[in-house]
């Protein structure tokens, strides 16, 4: 960490940042997924879809090698890679999707189907890993901050690292898979170490990091923010402090991911002495994709040249059902094909084994030449009942304006379609510990989606007739969480919740002696 604090005082970059600094971004990506192809054309996969042939295509023409990759190989999901290929890796079996075998699985968080999925984790996909994060710290100088930042803690808040191993291969959070294999260099700044971290308890986790948090000196605080805020509450109420600076006077960034930040902010930052440099960052189960790269702007910049070749849905009817399920015919578009300011589900293939994959979110590009994007939603958390076409990114703004207007701190919040009548109504359920009336949130957030969204202000007025809102204390929403099996480390609740879990949902305030 000091020979990082050095670079760092001194402006150095790394190489790959470099390279994809003043190289085209399709060129970056041609010879990303080349590497690809060629490193995985003996597998099974690469023998089914013949990987040889495909890279013969990038002697002809600047298209043929794309045009040949989308006609050889199908879109995929999570069902039906899995289905097809990846239940393979899980009975220990070599060379199906990636040279060699799959030791490590990553369970996703779940929020868009029933249950976890096994994503493969390889050792090249760790190292790529490794490499982005590297990058990601240097990009900091940028920032007019102290090289002596790096000599400080870096509290990760994440997944336990005792994974659960079966005999053939282990699972557990990619936060517990990657935390696990850290290197020595960087042990000694990691918080909260290596005993704590492998608590597979959330709750006790916790509470052993509120009573070590006095011994430390943290600069740096990594996680999600639901879960940092609660962590930084029972700190401050521990300690009887006012604010957290009063213990960490060093903290200056809070690196986040997995979630919008912005309905938390106005919450979070009244548990803080002065500001913080808030730094997203887009690391998946499947991959670290993109990080916040520049001063003074939210959008993130996707990683080009390390591990990950992207490709681009248009994210309309003509590809994607009413249900956000992708169809087979669906239009896919390469890095120079995109245009800013649309949004595009993502497909990538990886040094992980996940080939043209829906990895299912949704980006909107900011800057094409920079290759900077903001996550706008998930294919599958909108709600369009009837036309209104609503995203994550609609919801997200509604909620953090409110939240100002009404000067109130939301820390959770959900929204479901229901029947109203013959017609369609939305439900949302506020996680919030202030006191206020529905009757003015309701009216606030219905405001602020007319002002956000014209398809949802037109429907307003025609098939969506009502907007329900419920205010929940906000420890309702953990509760839930922990009941499903998705408390802790890189879970989030989902911002919109349909069929099974959305019965879930209200079977459990129901139980909970809420009337809905």
């Amino acid at each position: 960490m000091a020979i990082i604090s050095t670079l760092l005082k001194k402006g150095i970059r790394l190489r790959e940042s470099l390279e994809q600094e003043y190289s085209h971004p399709l060129e970056l990506q041609r010879q990303e997924l080349k590497k690809l192809l060629i490193h995985a054309a003996e597998t099974e996969i690469g023998k089914k879809y013949d990987f040889p042939k495909i890279l013969k295509g990038f002697r002809w023409g600047e298209n043929e090698f794309y045009d040949r990759f989308k006609s050889q190989v199908p879109i995929y999901d999570y069902e039906r890679i899995h289905t097809e290929w990846w239940y393979k890796l899980l009975e220990g079996k070599s060379n199906i999707t990636w040279p060699g075998p799959v030791r490590h699985f990553a369970l996703s968080s779940g929020t868009s189907g029933a249950t976890s999925k096994f994503i493969p984790v390889t050792k090249d996909m760790v190292k790529a890993i490794r490499r982005t994060g590297v990058r990601q710290i240097l990009s900091l100088s940028k920032y007019d901050l102290p090289a002596s930042l790096l000599t400080k803690g870096i509290l990760m808040l994440g997944g336990s690292t005792d994974l659960e191993f079966n005999g053939t291969y282990f699972s557990g959070d990619l936060s517990g898979i990657t935390t696990g294999r850290l290197p020595i260099w960087f042990q000694r700044f990691y918080k909260p170490g290596k005993k704590i971290s492998r608590s597979k308890n959330w709750g006790d986790k916790l509470d052993q990091i509120v009573e070590k948090a006095e011994s430390w000196d943290i600069g740096i605080i990594v996680g999600v923010p639901a879960w940092l805020q609660i962590l930084l509450e029972k700190i401050i109420t521990r300690y009887r402090l006012n604010n957290i600076h009063e213990l960490w006077p060093n903290l200056q960034i809070f690196v986040h991911g997995g979630v919008s930040f912005e309905p938390y902010k106005k919450g979070f930052e009244k548990l803080l002495g002065r500001p913080l440099l808030y730094l997203e960052t887009y690391l998946a189960s499947e991959g670290f994709l993109a990080f916040q790269a520049l001063p003074n702007c939210k959008s993130m910049r996707l990683v080009l040249n390390n591990g990950i070749f992207h490709e681009f849905v248009p994210f309309n009817e003509a590809n994607f059902d009413e249900e956000g399920n992708i169809r087979q015919e669906a239009m896919t578009l390469k890095i120079d094909e995109v245009e800013e300011g649309k949004d595009y589900a993502l497909l990538i293939s990886t040094c992980a084994g996940a080939w043209r994959y829906l990895i299912g979110d949704v980006i909107r590009f900011v800057s094409k030449d920079e290759s900077e994007i903001v996550i706008s939603g998930r294919t599958k958390h909108f709600l369009s009942l009837c036309g209104e076409h609503l995203s994550v990114d609609n919801m997200n703004k509604a909620i953090e304006l409110t939240a100002e207007e009404q000067d109130m701190n939301i820390r959770e919040f959900t929204v479901l379609g229901v029947p109203h009548g013959s017609l369609f109504a939305h439900h949302w359920f506020i996680g919030s510990d202030d006191t206020i009336k529905t009757s003015a949130l309701k009216k606030t957030i219905d405001k602020h989606l007319k002002a956000l969204n014209d398809d949802y202000a037109v429907e307003r007025n025609h098939a969506l007739k009502q907007v329900k809102v419920t205010v929940l204390p906000s420890v309702l929403f953990y509760d839930w969480l922990k009941e499903q099996g998705k408390e802790g480390g890189q879970n989030k609740f989902p911002r919109v919740l349909k069929g099974a879990k959305a019965e879930s949902w209200q079977q459990f305030l129901v139980n909970k002696g809420i009337k809905l």
